[in-house]
C-alpha cells in the first residue's frame, strides 16, 4: 500500500467535501515509464517520464463532475476541488449515478504478484532491442527493419471515497517487439512479433522475438489474391482475441442500457456451442488486468460470462446495473478524468480439444487468418467485415500466403459456428485459442 498517495487522495477528497460536495472520490496515480524505439541499429525515439496526477469525481446531490490535475500543491488541489464542485452544481441530475453503498465495498486484498522483482535499466532496454532487431535482420529473406522497441512501466494507484473506501495498488509492465520487412519494391511484406509481461523475467528472449518476427515475415512473401467464395476460416491465435473483444463490447452494460447491442435480447440464451466457456478472471496471478477491487471500490470476482455456451450476465458497473435493475458485477474501470464505465479484466476463452494443425488437416478449402487491416463492425446488428491477410488452405495443407481480402459474416452466426483449438496462451488481457468458424464469406479479386 502506498500510504503517501492514499493520504494525498484522502486530503484532496476532504477539500472537495469542505468546498460543498455531498459525496465523491479521489484517485491519485504515480507512474514511471521508459521506452526506446530503434530502426536499423539507430535510435529513433528514447523517452523516460515520471508523473503524478489526481482525479476528482464529485457529486452535488445527483449531479456530478469529473476533473483532473497534475499540480498537487495544497493550493492547486483546493482550486481543483472548488472547480469540480462548481461544475457538478451546473450538471444535470442523473438518478443512476452515485457511489457504492458501504456494504458493497471490497474488503479482501488478494496477492496477485503484479510487481516485478527486477527492473531493466535504459541500457538494458537498448540491448534488448538491438539483439531482437539484429537477430531478425540476420535471417535469410529479411531485407530491412520496420522498427523494434522495448518499454518498461511502473504505476501506483490510490482511490479514496467518501463512502469509506481507501485502497491502493501497484503494478509493473514490460514489453519488447520487432517488425521486419522482406522483399523489395512492390513485393515487400512486413510482419511482427512481440512479448509483454508484468514481470521482467517473464518476457521471451530478444533473440526469440527477432527470430519469430523474421519467420513470420518470410512466410508472408509473395502473397496471392483469392476469388470471392464462402469457406471455413481459422482465426489464428494472433487475431482470435478480437472475437472476444466484439463479445465484450456487445455484453457491456452501458451498450445494453442504451439498447445498441446485437445481443441485447440474448441474456440467458445459448449464443455459443455448449462446450464453450468464456471467463473473466480479475484474480489471475501476474495477469495483465488483475485487481482486487474495481474502479468504484467493489470486490472483483471470477465470472463465466459464457458458461457452456450460455450468456449468463452483462458486464456491469454501478450506473449500468442501476439502469437495468441489476447488481454490479464489480467491472467498473475508470481514468483520472473520466466517469467509471463497465469493462472486462483478464478475459479468455477456454481451449478446445483439437489442435490447430488437425483443424487445418480437416479443411478441403479454407483460410487461416493471421492479420487484420481495418474493420467494419455494426454493434447493433452484429454485421462483421474486416480486411485480412493470412494463408490459403487446400486439401488439409497450407498452400501459400494471401492478402487484400475481406472476410464477412454476422457475429451471431459466427459465435454459434465457432470451435476453439487447444492452443490458448495468456499473452495480453484478452486471450483466445485459434478458432475455426464455418462458412464465412471471402471477398477477393
Amino acid at each position: 500500500m502506498n500510504k503517501e498517495l492514499l493520504e494525498l487522495a484522502e486530503d484532496t477528497l476532504d477539500l472537495a467535501l469542505k468546498a460543498g460536495a455531498t459525496s465523491g472520490d479521489a484517485m491519485v496515480t504515480e507512474s514511471r515509464d521508459a521506452s526506446i524505439t530503434m530502426r536499423e541499429g539507430k535510435i529513433e525515439e528514447l523517452e523516460q517520464s515520471e508523473s503524478r496526477a489526481v482525479g476528482l469525481r464529485i457529486f452535488a446531490g445527483q449531479s456530478s463532475a469529473t476533473i483532473a490535475g497534475s499540480v498537487l500543491t495544497k493550493d492547486a488541489r483546493q482550486k481543483l476541488a472548488e472547480r469540480a464542485v462548481a461544475m457538478a452544481k451546473l450538471a444535470p441530475p442523473d438518478p443512476f449515478n452515485g457511489l457504492a453503498d458501504p456494504s458493497q465495498l471490497g474488503k479482501t486484498e488478494f496477492d496477485l504478484d503484479l510487481v516485478s522483482k527486477t527492473y531493466p535499466t535504459a541500457t538494458e532496454l537498448r540491448q534488448m532491442v538491438e539483439e531482437a532487431e539484429s537477430t531478425g535482420l540476420a535471417v535469410k529473406g529479411i531485407s530491412r527493419s520496420g522498427s523494434a522497441g522495448a518499454s518498461s512501466s511502473s504505476s501506483d494507484v490510490a482511490l479514496a471515497s467518501s463512502n469509506g473506501f481507501a485502497r491502493s495498488y501497484r503494478r509493473t509492465g514490460f514489453g519488447l517487439h520487432a517488425t521486419l520487412i522482406a522483399g523489395e519494391g512492390t513485393n515487400m511484406v512486413r510482419d511482427y512479433y512481440g512479448t509483454s509481461a508484468c514481470h521482467y523475467s517473464d518476457l521471451e528472449s530478444p533473440a526469440y522475438v527477432g527470430q519469430m518476427a523474421a519467420d513470420r515475415t518470410v512466410k508472408a512473401l509473395n502473397p496471392r489474391k483469392l476469388e470471392s467464395q464462402a469457406v471455413p476460416v481459422i482465426f489464428d491465435r494472433r487475431v482470435s482475441a478480437s472475437l472476444l473483444g466484439h463479445l465484450a463490447g456487445a455484453i457491456n452494460g452501458a451498450a445494453i442500457a442504451r439498447g445498441v447491442s446485437f445481443l441485447k435480447d440474448k441474456l440467458g440464451q445459448q449464443i455459443f456451442k455448449s462446450d464453450i466457456t468464456i471467463v473473466d478472471d480479475p484474480h489471475r496471478i501476474r495477469g495483465f488486468a488483475s485487481k482486487s477491487f474495481d474502479g468504484e471500490g467493489l470486490a472483483t470476482q471470477r465470472r463465466n460470462f459464457i458458461d457452456k455456451g450460455i450468456l449468463t450476465s452483462w458486464v456491469l458497473d454501478l450506473r449500468s446495473a442501476r439502469q437495468l435493475g441489476l447488481q454490479s458485477t464489480g467491472s467498473a474501470s475508470r481514468g483520472l478524468s473520466s466517469q467509471p464505465s463497465p469493462s472486462t479484466t483478464n478475459l479468455h476463452m477456454e481451449p478446445g480439444t483439437q489442435s490447430k494443425d488437425d483443424m487445418i488437416k480437416g479443411i478441403k478449402k479454407g483460410l487461416l487468418i493471421t492479420d487484420f487491416i481495418g474493420s467494419s463492425i455494426n454493434s447493433a446488428t452484429g454485421d462483421y467485415s474486416r480486411g485480412a491477410g493470412g494463408f490459403w488452405i487446400e486439401n488439409g495443407e497450407i498452400q501459400y500466403p494471401v492478402s487484400e481480402i475481406t472476410v464477412a459474416g454476422n457475429l451471431i452466426d459466427m459465435f454459434m459456428h465457432l470451435t476453439p483449438a487447444d492452443d490458448l496462451e495468456f499473452r495480453s488481457s484478452t486471450n483466445a485459442p485459434s478458432c475455426l468458424v464455418e462458412g464465412m464469406t471471402l471477398a477477393g479479386r
